[in-house]
């Protein structure tokens, strides 16, 4: 009996569907653009972007100039943004700030549109090129509207982009160490830290450039060793007066006593 009622209710959901995209792909078809506005309207306030989109890019230039414009391009822009077509989100927004500067959606357009290119930021490993348009983007809009409503929300975003940046500087300079190019390292973490002061990637980049030193200090030829094993316990009382608790303490304390038994054989 519980089979022949979930069977049933399956037929009636899919009759229901059937004809709710029949009677849409009527509406797609229908000629008279004030029922297709209202379709489109209940679409979208119904959180059905994906058909609200293809109703309002067929609304949006039979009401270029009327009164309702302005609502449909705010719709037709937030529609692409909702189904994560952020660039063609971006271009709409955009279109509508140009058309409609004194509407009392601007504000939100222009915020969606420089969140559009914060979404559309790739992962740290790729190229960041994105990354820095969203972070202008966004930078822009806190300029010109500085007590926003979504002035906590473009902070977090300018911080969230900011470290996809930086850690993808950081790999770059940590694969120097990983192909034993311990000199670049120490370049590359010394640009990195200088460029990017108050990063949280800071510790780390300290932390491979202390074994970048060490590499080049425990494989010194005799007449550079001992002031390269000095130079690096230096560097290692810097580390942990920044940091006296570093995550790294272990290793660092392990490396440090061979440092101070390579250093013992010097004196001795």
């Amino acid at each position: 009996m519980a089979r022949y009622f979930g069977y049933f209710f399956f037929l009636i959901g899919l009759y229901a569907l059937t004809l709710s995209c029949n009677e849409y792909q009527k509406m797609l078809n229908n000629d008279d653009m004030n029922e297709k506005y209202k379709a489109a309207e209940e679409y979208y306030n119904n959180g059905e972007y994906r058909r609200a989109n293809r109703l309002l890019e067929q609304l949006v230039p039979s009401f270029r100039g009327k009164p309702q414009a302005e609502r449909l391009v705010f719709f037709f822009a937030d529609s692409y943004f909702q189904t994560k077509n952020y660039y063609l989100a971006s271009y709409q927004f955009e279109s509508f700030i140009k058309s409609f500067p004194k509407s009392q959606k601007i504000e939100e357009a222009s915020f969606l549109a420089a969140k559009s290119h914060y979404m559309m930021s790739p992962a740290f490993s790729l190229d960041q090129e994105e990354t820095v348009t969203a972070i202008e983007k966004i930078q822009i809009f806190m300029n010109n509207y500085p007590n926003s409503e979504y002035s906590d929300e473009c902070n977090q975003l300018i911080k969230e982009l900011q470290n996809k940046i930086e850690k993808k500087e950081f790999e770059v300079a940590k694969q120097y160490y990983t192909i034993f190019d311990y000199k670049a390292a120490i370049n590359s973490m010394d640009n990195f830290i200088g460029e990017f002061v108050g990063s949280k990637f800071r510790e780390e980049a300290l932390y491979y450039k202390f074994l970048s030193y060490y590499e080049i200090a425990i494989n010194s030829i005799e007449s550079k060793k001992l002031q390269r094993l000095n130079d690096l316990k230096n560097f290692h009382n810097n580390i942990v007066r920044y940091y006296p608790e570093t995550l790294f303490e272990e290793d660092l304390t392990k490396k440090m006593e061979n440092v101070e038994k390579e250093i013992n054989t010097f004196i001795n």
